[in-house]
């Protein structure tokens, strides 16, 4: 499954446009002027036959770096999710529950195959990977076909695309005449230019290697706003790049690991930086969209506290080609001239209207009909940002093993997710008005993940059904 080049679809005359810096996250936001009491505790329509516990929170990473092996450890803080009920619901004192212990130990069993089965993988991970050892890490890349299923082909298939990363900094980041985006031929006829004039005015030493104005031509002028200037170029380049250094400094700003100024919080900034303007060069029609940084940090997270150094020192490269495996299967809810397609964001906040119409129709008319609460207020960042900013940072990894674990792909199981959501709050929706249910909705309560994950699943079986 795994590729051996950037996907096609980055290269798609889909992208054949660049569109500006798009603050999308905030295009359907709206906030309730007036807060109102929440009602009644939610309770679920349906109860799991056995409760797993969720991961427990740990100590958060340090903020130096060292020459010892990397720790797995999931941040104490809660993710900036606006959330005023902190619960420790989740914590789990005795450490690792009799479940853990068994998919640990099952996974390990299945990643020790010489070709690893992808569909006991799938059933395993969808229901929470273990913290420790490296599984998660290992596990996400076979899951995005970084990794092929056959193990002896690991070291040549990283070595080969670590390298490939490594030409892309270089190309994209380093060397100075790509920042311009000017190409061989270009650099060629600006020497020859350059030759040219030393030799017609030798005498002049004054003028000797400098273009006459005649010689630049439109397209080499600073002040040149066409399309093909390599100025006007260069300029859209800075601006991406100055809104992508605002965004992720914002990323996760209660984690060391991201934020601060520890040599540590430092290096995982620059390392989120590089990947993301690498990302927007290759790709010069959908480029940088703000958000993208929230659905890179949960990957490069977890690849760089891999206890493994080598794998935890390549961090970078795994997370860039991981990253764009990830964002092939949302890539349409990027794009701005796709919003109101078949394929846009619209039309998949459609689907989740519809979805949720589907399995409870009283709490749908309530939310849209009664109401009035257009879906886009609130699942426009669920669906986009993939709930990294909806429940803390542990949580949001282990949506995430269910997520990456659906062979039809993440984008059908968030949906699920977002409509398990709902119906867990449906009580004190459906006894709320448009102020308090948006406000819920927009800054959603802690929940018990493993169950949430347990309904969303239901779901699945009575569609399937």
């Amino acid at each position: 499954m795994a590729k051996e080049r950037i996907p096609d679809w980055l290269n798609s005359s889909l992208w054949s446009t660049t569109p500006s810096v798009d603050d999308r996250l905030h295009r359907f936001s709206l906030s309730p002027t007036t807060t109102t009491a929440a009602a009644a505790v939610s309770e679920p329509i349906v109860q799991p036959t056995v409760t797993v516990s969720p991961p427990a929170a740990a100590s958060r990473p340090q903020s130096t770096v060292t020459s010892q092996k990397y720790e797995f450890r999931d941040p104490i803080d809660k993710n900036s999710n606006n959330n005023s009920n902190d619960n420790d619901q989740n914590a789990n004192p005795s450490g690792v529950s009799p479940d853990d212990i068994s998919r640990q130990a099952q996974l390990l069993a299945e990643l020790s195959k010489k070709v690893v089965n992808f569909r006991e993988l799938r059933r395993i991970a969808s229901q929470g990977i273990p913290d420790g050892a490296g599984i998660r890490s290992t596990v996400w890349k076979l899951l995005l076909g970084y990794l092929p299923p056959d193990r002896l082909q690991w070291s040549s298939e990283l070595a080969k695309k670590r390298s490939e990363y490594k030409q892309f900094k270089e190309e994209l980041l380093m060397n100075p005449s790509w920042v311009l985006n000017v190409s061989v031929a270009s650099q060629t006829e600006i020497t020859r230019k350059l030759e040219k004039s030393a030799v017609d005015d030798h005498s002049k030493s004054e003028s000797s290697g400098l273009l006459s104005r005649s010689q630049v031509t439109q397209g080499e002028h600073p002040l040149s706003l066409g399309e093909s200037s390599i100025w006007n170029q260069f300029f859209q380049d800075t601006e991406i790049i100055e809104q992508i250094d605002r965004d992720v400094k914002r990323t996760h700003p209660d984690m060391h690991f991201f934020s601060g100024d520890s040599p540590l919080a430092k290096s995982n900034q620059d390392a989120l930086k590089d990947i993301l303007v690498v990302f927007a060069k290759l790709n010069p029609g959908i480029r940088y969209v703000q958000g993208m940084n929230e659905i890179l940090a949960p990957l490069f997270y977890v690849f760089r506290n891999d206890p493994d150094e080598e794998m935890a020192a390549a961090a970078e490269a795994d997370s860039f080609f991981c990253f764009v495996e990830l964002l092939s299967g949302f890539r349409d809810h990027f794009c701005k001239q796709l919003d109101n397609s078949t394929v846009g964001i619209r039309s998949t906040i459609s689907r989740l209207s519809q979805f949720l119409k589907e399995h409870d129709e009283e709490l749908w008319r309530h939310l849209e009909i009664t109401t009035k609460v257009n879906p886009q207020f609130y699942a426009f960042r669920w669906i986009t940002l993939l709930l990294t900013q909806e429940f803390n940072f542990a949580d949001s990894l282990q949506i995430w093993d269910t997520l990456l674990s659906d062979p039809e792909g993440p984008l059908e199981t968030l949906l699920r997710v977002c409509c398990a959501m709902l119906i867990l709050v449906r009580r004190r929706l459906l006894a709320g008005d448009f102020t308090s249910n948006l406000k819920l909705l927009q800054n959603y309560p802690s929940s018990n993940i493993s169950h949430l994950l347990y309904v969303a699943n239901k779901l699945r079986s009575q569609a399937l059904n």
